[in-house]
């Protein structure tokens, strides 16, 4: 197969490239979403027909993320433990291929820690707690924004931020095993910290 005959890459998929690598290059407040536009080939107007904010680049299509999330929990079986649905559904959603990583690496970094991004960063968790939520809910009777509901989403959202973060932080460790390591210490009350 020549060059010629490779399909060409979709315009969202080109957005997010250059958008990953302009923030990632020249930081996220230094590059307008113009450059990103014109990097990747598309006018102004094209980008915001894409992407609402200059930050939904970084997170891609993540409303497609909490649909599957959503649609694992709804599937899973009323006689399998609450936190352990919720627990195999995050893991589900984040098993990307060894081609994928690299790019999720990058787009992790940015979310994690580019400043500028948080508050937007605050806006999507709220998506994946409201998810979250309305399982336990489902499964307890409660009301979405009862404690437990609540403290629940908030609880495994902040595992899987940090296994995303202790993968980050070391190049050689597996974002599988982080992430079950995450929920295994959630889920039983830290272990770890008992003598």
């Amino acid at each position: 197969m020549t060059s010629t005959d490779a399909p060409a890459e979709a315009p969202r998929a080109r957005v997010e490239r250059a958008a990953l690598e302009l923030f990632t290059s020249r930081g996220f407040d230094a590059v307008p979403a113009e450059e990103v536009a014109d990097a990747a080939g598309i006018s102004r107007r094209t980008f915001f027909r894409y992407y609402p904010a200059k930050a939904d680049a970084v997170w891609g299509d993540f409303a497609a993320h909490v649909a599957r999330l959503d649609g694992l929990l709804r599937a899973a079986g009323p006689d399998r433990p609450v936190l352990a649905t919720i627990c195999a559904a995050y893991a589900e959603v984040n098993d990307y291929g060894e081609a994928d990583l690299p790019v999720l690496r990058q787009r992790m970094r940015l979310i994690l820690t580019e400043p500028a991004l948080q508050a937007h960063s605050q806006l999507r968790y709220a998506e994946i707690d409201r998810v979250v939520a309305a399982h336990v809910a489902r499964s307890s009777g409660d009301d979405p924004s009862g404690l437990l509901p609540r403290l629940v989403a908030a609880s495994t959202r902040a595992a899987a931020t940090t296994a995303f973060a202790a993968w980050l932080a070391d190049d050689r460790s597996d974002l599988g095993r982080q992430l079950h390591r995450a929920f295994d210490e959630l889920a039983a009350g830290f272990p770890s910290l008992r003598s």
